[in-house]
């Protein structure tokens, strides 16, 4: 019998990473797992031990989408709860990155787009497929995937339902960096280190400003004034040392 489809967590040196299990289906999410998600991001935002998240799936595929199986008649209910993680995972206060093997279609390639960053291996595809179902892809997820890859990029993703390799995966910006699989973990944990050193403050604000959040340069300004950053990255610089950046992403 094969296990309960869920989501893992797990927080190493600052770096929490989510684990999308269901190996049976590809990683396809369940209905439990969409909800699941939301709630679990709170509690890693607010974690001060959590610097950085990375979103994977177990074993050789990132996610294969929706579980179809588990629809039934409701799908705009299904679609409902795919939308909310969606947004709670592009809304997430601190660095995120999806680290993608295989399958990366439908739903799971609309969690990677709303990661901050998305590094693959050399064999993975990548697919957003609601025209192969009927399905009306949400306006948030396409406006989401064509701010990302463009207009052009996005029509043909979300026309055809094709799935597409990393060759164009990476000249339209739908991934940041491919790699050897064997290279994948590594590269990971390499970059996702150099994110834990630097400034969260930095890290926050630029998340807010590259949405397109435009109403918060006074919190910011402020916020930066009291945090310490500044003065110890400056202080670091000149004595060439690592920065101890103390800042925190608040917890409530």
């Amino acid at each position: 019998m094969s296990p309960a489809p869920t989501l893992t967590h797990t927080v190493t040196d600052a770096v929490a990473t989510v684990v999308i299990d269901h190996p049976a289906r590809r990683n396809a999410m369940t209905d439990t797992m969409w909800a699941a998600l939301p709630p679990l991001l709170d509690t890693l935002a607010a974690d001060p031990a959590v610097r950085v998240l990375v979103l994977t799936g177990a074993g050789d595929t990132f996610c294969a989408g929706a579980d179809i199986s588990t629809l039934g008649g409701d799908a705009g209910a299904a679609q409902e709860l795919a939308v909310a993680a969606e947004e709670a995972l592009a809304a997430f206060p601190k660095p995120t990155l999806a680290a993608v093997r295989g399958y990366c279609v439908g739903g799971g390639c609309q969690l990677a787009a709303a990661c901050d960053l998305r590094f693959s291996t050399e064999s993975a595809l990548f697919g957003v497929t609601p025209a192969k179902l009927g399905i009306v892809y949400p306006a948030s997820s396409t406006r989401r995937l064509t701010s990302l890859v463009g207009p052009a990029a996005a029509k043909y993703l979300l026309f055809s339902g094709e799935l597409i390799g990393t060759g164009r995966a990476l000249r339209t910006g739908l991934v940041d960096e491919v790699l050897p699989e064997s290279e994948l973990d590594k590269r990971v944990a390499e970059f996702t280190r150099v994110l834990v050193g630097r400034s969260q403050l930095t890290q926050a604000a630029a998340k807010e400003f590259a949405a397109g959040r435009t109403d918060r340069d006074a919190h910011w300004a402020e916020q930066a004034r009291g945090s310490g950053d500044t003065a110890e990255g400056v202080a670091a610089f000149l004595e060439r040392r690592a920065p101890r950046f103390t800042w925190n992403v608040p917890t409530t």
